[in-house]
């Protein structure tokens, strides 16, 4: 147990984690230079495609240091705040972790956040600069920088640069004399929690875990104690690049992934401490708490008969990824579709891209939003996560909405106008601070509905690609807000209603109606488009009809032929009109995205 080292690699997304993690798994000789790939732990296409982590991965590694042998278990997290869940059940099972800075970038806000999550866990905290062969690399500076914004000792910071390979044996080095080796009792009960888990179409739903107490052992039943639920282990692996390789224990202090032959993996909970089920222990590993949802969208495929294709398509993802979560609803203008919740827009895109790659079904979106607790003149208070599902204004007592903290650090140049932005979103300032004479750290409570769409964006656009976003969730805050309903020939349209601040609804009606002009096609008639707050209509557009000239066969003869055609043509638009059925295109809902 004493040649053990668990260690997490955290950082600010494109800092360098998984090039690292590819120069260490090669440092150690796991695998070959033939074998070696780019990204050698992202196994997903969208994460090579994108060059992003999505989900924690873990290895085993055997490194030999002045002759004794250590094996090194790395989990590699990922870096965008949409998957921070990933990166806090990560942290858990580590006793120690590598803050990676790049030497360019300097500190930023995600590395901020980590580094917070990783001090809540008690961790070994090994500061590391990467990407020192950069031209404009500043690794002295960037050190400083660690000690004066986070307050750790980066004095002895290991240097490196993860695409040369230079400072990647210093560094395995300095992770064996510097990060702790697990501590716990070999002969007490079987504790070990489990931090991630998927489905393996030959083995079933398989677990993750590091072992605290105990051991794991081939043959064994074991209990999850979220749901007390008993299964016997079929078979162990330890965690390898390419080859997992069997043993017949899992032993205090190690990681392996735990084999239990389940076909639900809704049943292994991330974050549950798995124990023995004849001898339990007392307490669990940490207080487990599932992944909550905080943006919400409907999903709705184009072609209705493939409903049945989404919801096998749907639960398929789910196995590999537990933080997703939906629920059937239907639309009156898309038909049958799901309401998915999602960790961040981010998360969204991904699950989004990954039904229409994997499975090849299109799908129309709806704007996403967020959960709003609505109390009512009866004092009942119901939870709103689609803003059909709003009550009518006169029944509403008050509407309360989530807010988040966020972190800014950008460079001083773009300050004014980020403030701007904030301030446009309803932001409330908590702290300015000059991290430096050059970057400034700015933090904000802001409604979460004011970032779900397009703040991240803005944010890159107004500082030219160089502000750094991080947020965590806050408070339920008490706010202004009203249902913005769109109708199309008199009809709401459910799947286009949004909820907006009172002060901003008429400008964004007035949008709203302007760009879905745009975007309906013209028909036989008059279609009028028009935004509502309750019946009260705030804005409104005209798509003119298509003229059809119905006199063009009447040439000479009497007047009256003509007039008889045109009303025969006016009594037909009437019907038309009557009857008023709008085809919307996709575009017409993406339209939401783009109300600013």
């Amino acid at each position: 147990m004493k040649n053990i080292r668990n260690f997490s690699i955290i950082a600010h997304i494109d800092h360098g984690k998984s090039t690292l993690a590819d120069r260490i798994i090669q440092e150690c000789g796991a695998v070959s230079s033939r074998e070696m790939t780019k990204q050698m732990m992202d196994t997903m296409d969208i994460e090579q495609e994108r060059g992003i982590t999505i989900k924690a991965q873990s290895v085993r590694l055997d490194f030999v240091k002045d002759s004794q042998h250590y094996i090194l278990n790395l989990i590699d997290t990922p870096g965008h705040v949409d998957f921070s869940y990933e990166v806090s059940k990560s942290l858990a099972s580590s006793d120690g972790a590598l803050l990676i800075v790049d030497a360019a970038q300097g500190v930023e806000a995600q590395t901020i956040a980590n580094v917070y999550m990783a001090l809540d866990h008690n961790l070994e905290l090994l500061p590391v600069i990467n990407k020192i062969d950069l031209p404009a690399a500043e690794p002295e500076s960037v050190a400083q920088e660690i000690e004066s914004t986070i307050g750790i000792d980066a004095a002895d910071a290991v240097m490196v640069s993860a695409k040369t390979g230079i400072g990647i044996h210093e560094l395995l080095n300095a992770i064996v004399d510097r990060v702790p080796p697990p501590s716990g009792d070999e002969n007490a009960p079987t504790k070990a929690i489990i931090y991630d888990s998927w489905f393996d179409q030959y083995l079933g739903a398989v677990a993750l875990v590091r072992v605290f107490d105990g051991s794991i052992d081939k043959g064994q039943t074991v209990k999850l104690m979220s749901n007390n639920q008993e299964h016997a282990v079929l078979d162990l692996l330890y965690p390898h690049p390419l080859k997992k390789q069997k043993t017949q224990s899992i032993k205090t202090g190690e990681i392996g992934i735990v084999i239990l032959g389940l076909k639900d993996v809704n049943i292994i909970n991330v974050g549950d401490t798995l124990t023995d089920a004849k001898n339990p222990t007392a307490d669990a590993v940490i207080e487990y708490e599932p992944a909550k949802p905080f943006v919400f969208a409907g999903l709705y495929p184009i072609d209705t008969d493939r409903f049945e294709d989404l919801r096998d398509a749907l639960n398929k993802l789910k196995l590999n990824d537990s933080s997703l979560s939906f629920e059937p609803e239907t639309s009156i203008a898309l038909g049958f579709g799901f309401r998915v919740g999602f960790l961040g827009m981010l998360h969204m895109e991904v699950i989004k891209e990954r039904l229409e790659r994997e499975f090849h079904i299109e799908l129309i979106a709806t704007a996403p939003s967020v959960i709003y607790h609505v109390y009512l003149n009866n004092g009942e208070m119901t939870e709103v996560q689609n803003p059909s599902e709003m009550p009518e204004p006169n029944h509403i007592d008050r509407i309360e909405e989530p807010y988040v903290k966020a972190t800014v650090i950008t460079p001083a140049d773009y300050l004014g106008n980020i403030i701007t932005l904030f301030v446009n979103k309803r932001g409330m300032q908590d702290k300015m601070t000059y991290i430096n004479e050059k970057r400034v750290l700015l933090e904000y409570y802001i409604p979460m509905n004011e970032i779900v769409i397009d703040f991240y964006d803005k944010l890159k656009s107004i500082s030219k690609g160089y502000a750094s976003f991080d947020y965590e969730p806050s408070d339920f805050k008490v706010g202004e807000l009203v249902k913005l309903d769109v109708k199309v020939a008199g009809e709401v349209v459910d799947a286009l209603s949004v909820i907006v601040p009172k002060n901003q609804a008429q400008s964004r009606g007035r949008g709203l109606v302007k760009n879905m002009k745009e975007i309906i096609p013209r028909q036989l008639f008059e279609v009028s488009i028009q935004a509502s707050i309750g019946n009260k209509i705030i804005a409104r557009e005209t798509v003119k009809s298509m003229g059809k000239n119905v006199t063009a066969k009447c040439y000479g003869g009497d007047i009256t032929r003509k007039r008889k055609l045109l009303e025969k043509q006016k009594a037909g638009k009437k019907r038309m009109k009557a009857i008023g059925k709008v085809e919307l295109p996709q575009e017409a809902f993406m339209s939401v995205l783009k109300m600013d």
